[in-house]
Parts: structure tokens; C-alpha cells; sequence
């Protein structure tokens, strides 16, 4: 499990302050919860959090129980099923998968091509550097790095920030 190191989230949170509000977010490779839980704190209205690791997803659920996070929802999966038979639609999706594997491309294949990303939502990614959203189903809104991590904010072609 490797979180989100602070400055990174930090301007992750900046970017995203004028949408953040009311959102509804989901978070794809939820490990410690720290991009979930930070969304709530700054107003989103719902947050979904996918870990597969039944412990972890254990965890979460004890974290957002004691901090009173009613609107937390853990689900035990991997993604790219639940992906493929949850229709809601979401107007943030964190995606940071662990970096030795592909999933980055394939869970943002799968929501280039599926529901649940809303029309003006907005997908943020974390890699390692060098990594670059497949094809051209995203235009890449803000990107930034601190030391081993890449991080960008990405819309699909028809929706995102103005």
C-alpha cells in the first residue's frame, strides 16, 4: 500500500476545490482511503470506496464508522467488475492503482467506454512517471509530479473543466 503523499494531495485538492462540493466520488483503488475520506472532509456529497483486499476494505469501513463518515460506502471488489455492473455515475474518480501493474490504462479504458464517469466529470490519476492516458480518449486538464509520482487530472473529450 503506498497513499497519496500529502503535497500531492494537497494540490490535488486544490484543483479540484470549485468542483469538490456536493460531488459524488468514487475511489478505484481505495488502499487507505486517504483520497476518499479527504474528498468528504471538503464536501463531497457521497464517496464510493472499491478495495478488493477484504482486510482493507475492513479497515475502511472502521475508519468511516469512527469518523462518522455516513456517506463513505466500502464495497469489497476488484474494480473492473464492479465497474462493469454498477451503472451510477460519479463527477470524480480517483484511480491509483498500485504502479507494477496496468491497471491504470485498463480501469481508464473501461471508463472511457462505460457509465460511470458523469459528462463533465473529471478522473484523477496517479502513476509512476512516464505513464500517459491510452489513446485519445482524455484530454489531461492539470498534471504534476513529486518525485516518484505522476499525477494528472483528466476529462473525457467532451467534458471536464473550462
Amino acid at each position: 500500500m503506498r497513499p497519496t503523499p500529502d503535497r500531492v494531495r494537497e494540490t490535488l485538492f486544490n484543483w479540484l476545490a470549485p468542483i469538490i462540493e456536493g460531488a459524488r466520488c468514487l475511489d478505484c483503488f481505495s488502499g487507505t482511503g486517504v483520497l476518499a475520506f479527504e474528498a468528504l472532509s471538503r464536501g463531497a456529497s457521497h464517496c464510493v470506496l472499491v478495495e478488493q483486499d477484504r482486510n482493507c476494505a475492513d479497515q475502511l469501513r472502521a475508519q468511516a464508522q469512527r469518523l462518522g463518515a455516513a456517506n463513505a460506502e466500502v464495497v469489497c471488489s476488484a474494480i473492473q467488475p464492479w465497474l462493469q455492473g454498477d451503472g451510477r455515475r460519479f463527477d470524480v474518480i480517483f484511480v491509483d492503482p498500485p504502479f507494477a501493474s496496468d491497471l491504470a490504462t485498463e480501469t481508464c479504458v473501461l471508463l472511457a467506454n462505460g457509465r460511470n464517469l458523469a459528462p463533465a466529470g473529471l478522473l484523477y490519476v496517479e502513476t509512476a512517471p512516464g505513464w500517459a492516458p491510452p489513446g485519445d480518449l482524455f484530454q489531461v486538464q492539470k498534471q504534476s509530479h513529486a518525485g516518484q509520482v505522476q499525477f494528472m487530472l483528466l476529462a473525457t473529450r467532451t467534458g471536464g473543466l473550462a
